[in-house]
């Protein structure tokens, strides 16, 4: 008998020991020591295109398409948005529907519409189309939103592993402003951890890599769920990428949000007209002091090419954006190294979107540049400054917010005071451009951008 106590308290303290380095290993990736995103992740999302109407056969293709054009230029996230559980959502009144249809398991946790994902079927979930994800060398993430489902509640079904209930958790005080399949989740009452915990071995067992997290920062600043997700996700062995969604994130809870997620939006949803892309200049600026270390600020997609401003609205069409427009977006974005997830139909890109998306020497200052700044605002001109990695190059980055082209802008290199024998060259036209008198001339279109690289001859 005292030998079979001996075994049994051996095998608690091993297990013990193996749960606080389980533990600790998930505090080192909190902490930056060992980041899930050491740098901003770069893929397609289905929303701006497709709403909740995407399917099986809709995501393959674009993963497809990434795999055989994008993926060499660093695009690698194939993120499924809303919808994916929702059986026949595919217009805008459903989706706003007080009580919008949802499926769950008997645990109250979301599952897959077969319909649009046929190979969930026999309760495989989004684990098939996984599978297919991966084996062309790109990862998977999937949308969710704060809380548990109203089917859940109406149901009161069990929370897995406890003696607990869905009505025992559930806040009903506690409802998404603008979609109203869920409750809040009350993080005092017992079994509300354990919830969340259920949700995450569910679709870890899927192979997700990356969850966009929805309704956890504005209006209100879920402070208790986003707590609850970061333990939850802390708890299994997969490493999930976690995006908290929608912003405007408030920038004083800094500390909390690099605590707990590799990304977070700065902004509301963001669509392509000009004004809403102005507005993304202040939001940069704000947030330019916490870029980096494995945790991002993000200005949220990129409303680009052929798409629909959501499927459920209207007929698909290009981007409201000009070119010039799209030049400025994907370098705001590039230079103050946002997170950057395609919101077109992949396989229907043309030639210059194609361009604009894999032109390297522009992403690879998105990927891993630093000292990412914004120089000076001076009669609607915006500069953005940043150094490579090696300091071996200085980015320099134009904008022209004005409704009038700039003609002949002079930018002296003593703004980075940078004097020497150098070469100039601009990223977009892969031209170089010519120095005289430690300064260049540059004209720079209407609500257009001139992005340089300053490197050394030597």
């Amino acid at each position: 008998m005292k030998r079979y106590k001996k075994a049994v308290f051996f095998l608690f303290c091993l297990l013990a020991v193996m749960g606080c380095q389980q533990t600790k290993k998930a505090e080192n990736v909190r902490q930056g020591k060992k980041s899930l995103a050491e740098r901003p992740p770069m893929g397609w999302n289905s929303w701006i295109c497709f709403g909740t109407s995407v399917t099986e056969d809709e995501v393959k293709a674009n993963a497809d398409f990434m795999a055989e054009n994008l993926n060499g230029s660093g695009w690698e996230y194939i993120i499924i948005d809303a919808g994916w559980y929702a059986p026949g959502m595919v217009t805008l009144e459903q989706y706003e529907a007080k009580n919008p249809p949802q499926l769950i398991d008997e645990y109250g946790r979301l599952i897959v519409d077969t319909e649009k994902y046929p190979s969930a079927k026999n309760g495989q979930g989004l684990k098939g189309i996984a599978d297919y994800v991966h084996s062309k060398g790109l990862k998977i993430g999937i949308h969710l939103m704060r809380g548990i489902p109203v089917q859940a509640v109406e149901q009161n079904t069990p929370v897995k592993k406890t003696n607990y209930r869905a009505r025992d958790i559930a806040n009903l005080d506690s409802q998404c402003e603008w979609y109203f399949g869920f409750y809040g989740i009350d993080m005092s009452k017992p079994g509300a951890q354990e919830y969340y915990d259920s949700m995450f071995e569910l679709y870890e067992s899927w192979g997700i890599d990356y969850v966009k997290v929805d309704d956890l920062l504005s209006p209100i600043y879920a402070y208790d769920e986003i707590e609850a997700i970061r333990k939850a996700m802390d708890k299994i062995k997969r490493p999930i990428v976690l995006s908290l969604s929608p912003g405007p994130a408030p920038v004083e809870n800094i500390n909390h949000l690099q605590h707990t997620a590799e990304l977070w939006r700065i902004s509301e949803d963001f669509w392509d007209n000009w004004e809403s892309l102005k507005e993304q200049f202040p939001l940069c600026r704000k947030w330019q002091g916490y870029i980096g270390n494995g945790h991002w600020p993000d200005a949220d997609m990129l409303p680009i090419g052929p798409m629909a401003q959501r499927a459920m609205r209207g007929k698909p069409r290009p981007t409201n954006f000009t070119e010039d427009e799209q030049y400025t977006m994907m370098t705001l974005w590039s230079m103050f190294r946002s997170p950057m997830m395609l919101g077109c139909n992949l396989p229907e890109m043309d030639k210059f979107t194609l361009s604009l998306v894999t032109n390297n020497d522009v992403l690879k200052i998105n990927q891993s540049s630093k000292n990412n700044r914004e120089l000076f605002e001076r009669d609607g001109i915006i500069c953005w400054f940043a150094q490579s990695k090696d300091d071996s190059a200085y980015y320099i980055a134009l904008f022209n917010l004005n409704d009038e082209p700039a003609k002949d802008y002079v930018f002296s290199l003593q703004e980075i005071n940078h004097i020497g024998d150098f070469m100039i060259k601009d990223l977009w036209n892969g031209n170089n451009v010519p120095v005289h008198n430690n300064a260049v001339k540059l004209s720079i279109n209407a609500h257009g951008v001139r992005l340089i690289e300053i490197k050394n001859k030597n």
